[in-house]
């Protein structure tokens, strides 16, 4: 048996056929249909009526190697091989943009379109991709019955967003509970995915703006964990399970022990009461995705080994590719850490969270 650890990248991403969501729309629906069109020096993602993200053509180019298996699932083995993954979940591309949709009905078609499209695109190497449904969440009953759809269809994750939309009940909030606990039913871990739910994700344009945009993506994921441990739908689902992704993890022991401090702080003021402290909430039911940021391994008696998911973000420019395998052998330098534990942290959790199913990989 090889010593090699099977790697597992807990985030990458699909490029959906432009015309996916204008083709399958509903003809009533079809001017919410999602595409990105060439509009002067521009790519603008956008519907019929609605302007969604404007970007220069060489912000989206891929730097350097060129990504054979963005588009072509050949080429993505390929590049997998090349890089060392041995299996990845895959998230959407013009889908991330799901939620800025506003109407429940095309929210709805959009999801059930893309879902159907990745079942289509991956259930033929089940082996190697965990699908990743997209939940909507303009109406919560619309939620409820695509995780149950979703769960026979055999998936095992599905997106909500990073940030919950306007009109949309925030993630302290008890309507969330059916969500969560049909998750918990159908065994599907609840995704949040960076940049997901926002208006924007360009906060800054001055100094800086570059590293401020993409450092304070990490604050998607406290704020949703803050949100959702604080206000008890975790807490009162404990079968449920969420993964935040591309926000990095090492922020994951710092907020544990901080709403510990808070929560028996000020006992007197904290509504809902939890049945175990705050930090036994996260390391029961939170796992993180990070790509370089060490920390998270070097805090894991705090969050717990098992919260610890490694991700390339292919095919992104910021991602690993084609240097995951340099990137993988650095990682635990300086660190006292066992032989377990890495394999753990490089694929083992994902494993066993998203119940990858392939012949000589303990699940």
């Amino acid at each position: 048996m090889s010593n090699q650890p099977f790697i597992f990248s807990a985030d990458s991403h699909l490029v959906e056929p432009n015309e996916l969501f204008l083709d399958s729309m509903p003809a009533s629906l079809k001017r919410h249909a999602l595409r990105a069109v060439k509009e002067g020096d521009m790519i603008v993602t956008r519907t019929e009526e609605q302007v969604i993200y404007r970007l220069k053509p060489q912000m989206i180019e891929l730097v350097g190697e060129k990504r054979i298996g963005a588009r072509d699932l050949g080429g993505r083995l390929q590049d997998m091989a090349r890089d060392g993954i041995d299996a990845e979940i895959c998230f959407p591309s013009l889908g991330l943009w799901t939620y800025a949709l506003t109407d429940p009905e095309a929210e709805l078609a959009t999801t059930q379109i893309y879902n159907d499209w990745n079942n289509s695109y991956l259930s033929g190497h089940l082996d190697t991709f965990v699908r990743c449904g997209v939940l909507p969440v303009r109406r919560l009953t619309d939620t409820v019955a695509e995780l149950k759809r979703l769960g026979q269809l055999g998936f095992s994750a599905a997106m909500l967003p990073s940030v919950t939309p306007t009109g949309v009940p925030r993630y302290n909030s008890a309507e969330w509970d059916p969500v969560f606990a049909a998750a918990a039913e159908f065994g599907i871990v609840l995704v949040l995915h960076t940049g997901t739910g926002l208006e924007t994700v360009i906060h800054e344009r001055g100094a800086g703006a570059a590293v401020v945009n993409y450092t304070r993506q990490m604050n998607d994921g406290i704020d949703a964990i803050t949100y959702m441990v604080a206000g008890g739908v975790l807490d009162r689902n404990p079968a449920a399970q969420v993964a935040v992704i591309e926000c990095g993890a090492s922020w994951l022991a710092a907020l544990s022990e901080r709403m510990d401090e808070v929560y028996f702080a000020h006992a007197p003021f904290v509504h809902p009461k939890l049945s175990v402290p705050p930090s036994e909430v996260i390391r029961r039911q939170v796992k993180a995705s990070f790509q370089h940021d060490r920390a998270c391994i070097a805090s894991r008696h705090v969050t717990g080994v098992e919260a610890l998911l490694w991700a390339s973000d292919y095919p992104h420019a910021e991602g690993t590719f084609p240097h995951s395998k340099a990137v993988i052998s650095n990682l635990f330098d300086g660190v006292t850490i066992t032989e377990k534990e890495k394999a753990d942290i490089l694929g083992g959790n994902a494993v066993r969270l998203f119940r990858l199913q392939r012949p000589g990989v303990p699940a």
